[in-house]
């Protein structure tokens, strides 16, 4: 199967993770987009979806889906979303769609996390994907440094500019063999807004597409 077609397969799959008439956390990227049309497809009725990207919504909103702003809700029963490498803990790396604060934000508020991605972003220690960082103009420079001594190499993503207002480092040369403990500390450095390591919002639940079909992984 292709890479799209397996992204089809865990969009239709994540369906079996969201109750009719609940607010439903969406996250954005390729992968959450087929959920998204899936979602739309199958007739469900939910009452709304909160939404991590203006991608996402506007997406949506074209299929007729109700988009609740993150501030009117207290919580959601589950967050579906991608991952560009996720590991056998559940533990992430996201922000490939430069939308890493917004989808931690809405994370935060499920109950749940369901990452849907295909068998290739499964790694055993995260860092092989360029790890992206979300940061304050102003200290592009200043954090990159801060990577440099760690043995990473940061670089700006040219031309994004977040919804935030923000820019990108993506960061190569890493290996982050404690997610837990990487997160929060790079997560207190002046100017960094958001780290891509997902390990306090891990996943609950991975559906990993693959040539014999979608693999449930539980964490």
């Amino acid at each position: 199967m292709t890479q799209d077609e397996l992204k089809t397969l865990v969009g239709q799959a994540a369906l079996q993770y969201v109750t009719p008439g609940t607010i439903v956390g969406v996250g954005t990227g390729s992968t959450v987009d087929k959920f998204i049309d899936a979602l739309a497809a199958s007739g469900m009725q939910i009452a709304g979806a909160v939404s991590s990207s203006v991608r996402s919504t506007e997406r949506m909103k074209a299929l007729g889906i109700r988009v609740f702003e993150a501030g009117e809700v207290e919580s959601l029963p589950v967050y579906i979303d991608g991952a560009d490498e996720i590991d056998h803990g559940g533990h992430m790396i996201k922000g490939g769609g430069a939308a890493l604060t917004r989808e931690k934000i809405v994370a935060d508020l499920a109950q749940r996390f369901v990452c849907i991605a295909d068998e290739s972003k499964l790694v055993r220690t995260l860092g092989k994907f360029p790890l992206p960082v979300e940061v304050i103009p102003m200290a592009t420079a200043q954090i990159a440094r801060r990577f440099a001594a760690l043995g990473g190499e940061a670089r700006l993503r040219e031309g994004v500019t977040t919804d935030n207002g923000c820019q990108i480092l993506d960061v190569r040369g890493l290996q982050i063999v404690d997610p837990s403990g990487f997160e929060a500390e790079v997560s207190q450095w002046p100017g960094v807004v958001t780290v891509g390591v997902f390990a306090r919002n891990r996943a609950s639940v991975c559906l990993l597409g693959t040539a014999e079909g979608v693999r449930t992984l539980d964490f």
